[in-house]
């Protein structure tokens, strides 16, 4: 029987893929360049074909090493799961669980539920990471990552989700504008060249889109901003109008602007709030436990939430 590769082989391997520098490779795994290259030869012996293939100035993959690496990345995380499983199953939510959040969830739901998850859960030490949809779920796949708050609707692939809130979109205008003047407005009403977006890469984007309509051909937007913080300043600049989660609104991102957020009349577009994980991963109950916390204590209780942004004319 053919030896099997070792976890430690098939770090290194993937380090090389990540990095395509033997260098920089050894310096992440933590050993010297001569022990990782040792390392990748073992591991193409063991399994009979060429993995990795260099000169003085490229490294490269050959196309079983592409495919190995896919996989290693897999057993990877699964290796570190079992580790976890183990050092967990007795006394959940203790110690590390590191969880990702894209930028338009973190900074409007974190301040507000981060406090209330620390009191009840005091030996957890979380570790957060804030960045694209995209990015974390391959985190996640890859086990940098032990869960993720995203919004739906998103692509999730094989990762469990747990669904935990609708959060609603408001029209947000200067007070001037014609349809700011409205109680309640209809979305059909709303011209998709009139929307300020987030740029390309942001799900808000892409939500935003779908509740109203796509451009023509042709029809890019001169400007597209990069954080939920810059979007709000170019509508107050005449840019034109957007669309904002009821979650953001609830934080304050409109406070010291004149902007004025008006509810939908029907149809309303929303996007729902999801933890999602690896399925038959070590935190399952972990993210279980924190994904019916955030449901307690982040969903929306009832639409008079936001007096102050139903204020007439």
């Amino acid at each position: 029987m053919s030896a099997l590769p070792s976890i430690r082989q098939l770090r290194y391997l993937v380090a090389v893929a990540d990095r395509l520098n033997f260098r920089a490779a050894a310096e992440s795994c933590f050993v010297t360049q001569s022990t990782l290259s040792a390392g990748i030869k073992e591991l193409e012996r063991a399994l009979g074909t060429e993995l990795v293939e260099r000169d003085k100035r490229h490294v490269r993959l050959t196309r079983a090493g592409e495919e190995v690496v896919a996989k290693a990345r897999a057993l990877i995380a699964q290796a570190q799961d079992l580790v976890e499983t183990a050092q967990r199953a007795a006394d959940p939510l203790a110690g590390p669980f590191r969880l990702g959040v894209i930028p338009t969830i973190a900074p409007f739901l974190l301040p507000r539920i981060g406090p209330k998850l620390r009191a009840a859960y005091p030996r957890l030490k979380l570790f957060l990471r804030e960045d694209l949809t995209d990015r974390l779920l391959d985190r996640l796949r890859s086990a940098e990552l032990d869960a993720a708050l995203i919004a739906l609707p998103y692509e999730t692939g094989e990762l469990a989700v747990r669904e935990l809130f609708r959060d609603e979109f408001w029209f947000v205008a200067r007070e001037r504008d014609p349809l700011a003047r409205e109680k309640a407005v209809a979305v059909e009403r709303l011209g998709p060249r009139e929307i300020v977006l987030l740029e390309e890469g942001h799900c808000l984007r892409d939500h935003a889109i779908v509740a109203c309509g796509t451009r023509a051909p042709g029809e890019a937007p001169a400007v597209e901003a990069t954080s939920l913080a810059t979007l709000v300043q170019m509508v107050e600049g005449g840019l034109g109008v957007t669309l904002l989660p009821e979650m953001t609104l609830k934080a304050g991102i409109l406070n010291g602007t004149s902007l004025v957020a008006r509810p939908f009349a029907s149809r309303v577009p929303a996007r729902t709030i999801a933890l999602v994980s690896r399925p038959g991963g070590a935190h399952g109950r972990d993210a279980d436990l924190i994904a019916a916390f955030v449901a307690e204590h982040a969903a929306p209780k009832q639409k008079a939430g936001l007096p102050s942004l139903r204020r007439r004319a």
